[in-house]
């Protein structure tokens, strides 16, 4: 086996988020193909249980503790010269020594950066010859700091909106230096190419997948609902575009169906509910859950699952596994953005306050029988882990000797 560098922004376990979801099966796929030597950081204290785990599977590690608020404090060094907060954020020297001694004294010419933050760690070439680089960029994160600046009053919008111009700056210099840039969907690859046409050539993409045995309906789960009919939505609660979509629902759609289905609750089930999201309680019928032992059972048991997300970058990884397990699924446009589903037939589209009252109404009288089974035949198609990773075997070359006879960005699309 070749040896391989993989660098990532947060440990790769437990896979219990998007970003960390798709990381976790990324390495689970390198770790078949190269002896891995993996350098990431621990933000929570929590994950830190998980890191002799990952040390076992892997050639060598570097796990580096994070605590935000450090980090936070350091990234506010980049408001004093013309930089992204993103870059002094993941910034740590104990990481770039590490990085240079496993270079030194392996013998690896492969490296894979996911998130481009990472991309600073990364060296051109080593003393044994040249590196050939792929970075995962995941999605276009300089458009969401936009998106977020959009949402906020003044001075945060004013910051948000820097972040986006100085980090889009950061994106196309890394996507120029590197070998090849992947994306999460084909609709966020042409995104980049539109942002970054000078490194359109060398953008790819390979899609998320779901465990879809995993999400499946299993009839021995209980109902954590009681006699109650439930909306759902899932997802780390101290993420803003989460945080933003279950409290725009909550306010602005709730009321209107708690009136006309006095008995129906609304359940935020995800991790670490920051304290906006835990005051939305407050509303009739809004429950929040916080951390859960299992998702599956919420997700089965709902009578429906919401995405309201209005900012959204990628794939949401809760609306695949919402598929998988055959739920009707109701999500905004922004949330379907880089999912092949066909709305009416898979799934269905909301867009506004409106729409998502109408349908879920609609739902609630007479649900769509055949849409759960369709939605999950979209995903044992089109969403496998073990077919959508070799697009990124491809690129490392799995299949093939690097570096001169990788296939080009366009061969692999």
């Amino acid at each position: 086996m070749r040896d391989l560098l993989f660098l990532c922004h947060r440990l790769p376990f437990p896979p219990n988020k998007g970003e960390k979801i798709r990381a976790y099966h990324a390495l689970q796929y390198l770790r078949r193909h190269f002896r891995v030597h993996l350098g990431t950081f621990i933000d929570h204290e929590d994950d830190a249980a998980h890191a002799a785990k990952l040390a076992a599977d892997c050639a060598s590690t570097c796990f580096v503790r994070m605590p935000p608020h450090w980090a936070r404090l350091s990234a506010l060094s980049a408001l004093l010269r013309d930089e992204a907060l993103s870059l002094p954020y993941f910034r740590h020297a104990s990481l770039q020594r590490w990085v240079g001694r496993t270079l030194e004294q392996h013998d690896i010419n492969v490296c894979l950066a996911y998130s481009g933050p990472m991309a600073q760690y990364v060296p051109f070439s080593t003393q044994r010859g040249p590196l050939w680089r792929v970075l995962d960029l995941v999605d276009v994160d300089s458009e969401k700091w936009h998106s977020y600046a959009d949402s906020k009053a003044w001075p945060l919008s004013g910051l948000y909106r820097r972040e986006g111009r100085l980090l889009l700056d950061y994106e196309r210099k890394a996507a120029a230096e590197f070998d090849r840039v992947l994306l999460v969907s084909p609709a966020e690859a042409d995104l980049f190419r539109q942002r970054a046409p000078e490194s359109a050539g060398k953008v790819d993409y390979y899609s998320n997948g779901v465990d879809s045995d995993y999400f499946a309906q299993q009839p021995a789960f209980p109902s954590p609902y009681g006699d109650a009919r439930a909306l759902v939505f899932t997802g780390a609660m101290d993420y803003e575009p989460n945080i933003d979509a279950v409290s725009w629902f909550a306010e602005r759609v709730m009321p209107a169906l708690h009136t006309q289905h006095p008995t129906l609750e609304f359940h935020i089930v995800g991790s670490r509910p920051v304290s906006q999201v835990r005051e939305l309680q407050r509303f009739p019928g809004v429950r929040v859950s916080g951390t859960v032992p299992d998702v599956r059972p919420y997700l089965q048991h709902a009578a429906l699952v919401v995405a309201p997300l209005r900012i959204a970058r990628g794939i949401q990884n809760k609306v695949l596994e919402a598929m998988a397990m055959q739920k009707i699924v109701i999500a905004s446009p922004q949330a379907l953005e880089g999912i092949q589903a066909v709305h009416g037939t898979e799934i269905i589209r909301a867009n506004g306050g409106a729409e998502f009252i109408s349908a879920i109404c609609r739902q609630l009288h007479a649900p769509e029988s055949g849409l759960g089974m369709a939605a999950r035949q979209r995903i044992l198609r089109d969403y496998r882990w073990s077919e959508n990773l070799q697009r990124l075997g491809r690129v490392l070359g799995v299949e093939t000797h690097l570096p001169d006879s990788l296939p080009t960005a366009e061969a692999t699309r």
